[in-house]
């Protein structure tokens, strides 16, 4: 519901969950204490995919689609403003974290030959996050294994014939 409107009130989150105004209060004192609390949920749910995918154990391709898999899941179940989500400093800070992780495991991935190097810095970082973002929106269709198929396709072999 955020997702689509978020500037939602606590009235019509309630009703959508079903339960009366007065139940969310009383877990959450004001709309940003229950704004925190979902961005905390699901940075908890970036770091349990991150530390599931095994990128320094497993090997890189598996890790990939094991990481790409569990984000776009992520993604469906808590399409916040990420925007909003950063303006926090702690909530930053423990996505920075988490951004660290993945661009290393991603020049691990360069290392190995799975990505291709000399590519401009940051490319693989930038353009990972918005393929699967892409993915998590318009392709509701395909379950999030059947998108990582297709984010990691689209990272390792583009688009194009050749």
């Amino acid at each position: 519901m955020l997702a689509a409107d978020p500037g939602a009130s606590i009235a019509s989150i309630a009703a959508e969950a079903g339960v009366d105004r007065r139940t969310v209060y009383r877990r959450f004192a004001c709309r940003e204490e229950l704004l925190a609390a979902i961005y905390a949920s699901r940075l908890a749910a970036i770091e349990q995919a991150i530390a599931d995918a095994r990128m320094h154990e497993a090997p890189v391709a598996v890790a990939l689609h094991r990481y790409v898999e569990n984000i776009i899941a992520i993604n469906r179940t808590w399409p916040v403003d990420l925007a909003r989500m950063l303006a926090d400093d702690t909530v930053r800070a423990r996505r920075d974290a988490s951004s660290r992780e993945v661009d290393t495991f991603l020049q691990r991935a360069t290392d190995e030959g799975l990505l291709r190097p000399g590519l401009p810095e940051g490319w693989a970082s930038a353009l990972l996050p918005q393929l699967m973002h892409l993915v998590s929106r318009q392709m509701p269709q395909l379950s999030p294994a059947q998108a990582a198929d297709v984010v990691v396709d689209t990272l390792l072999h583009g688009i194009g014939t050749s």
